[in-house]
């Protein structure tokens, strides 16, 4: 399992669901200016979805890596 933390800067909540292997599953909603932090899988896929009017918008997708060289969100 790798620790790792999402801050969501946007003005809306937005949706996390984080997705790995052996069906590992997290889903949770952030509010503006949020910082969630958790556990998951080496190689778990991280995706945020945004609310707009007409429905869900995926807005990132990330990947969580023991490695903090890759991506400054997802460590």
């Amino acid at each position: 399992m790798v620790d790792f933390s999402y801050r969501n800067i946007t003005s809306g909540m937005v949706i996390l669901k984080c997705i790995g292997p052996d069906r590992f599953f997290l889903e949770r909603a952030i509010f503006p200016q949020e910082v969630f932090s958790s556990m998951a899988p080496e190689g778990s896929q991280i995706e945020i979805w945004g609310i707009e009017s007409y429905g869900p918008n995926l807005e990132q997708r990330l990947r969580v890596s023991a490695s903090k060289t890759e991506d400054p969100v997802a460590a």
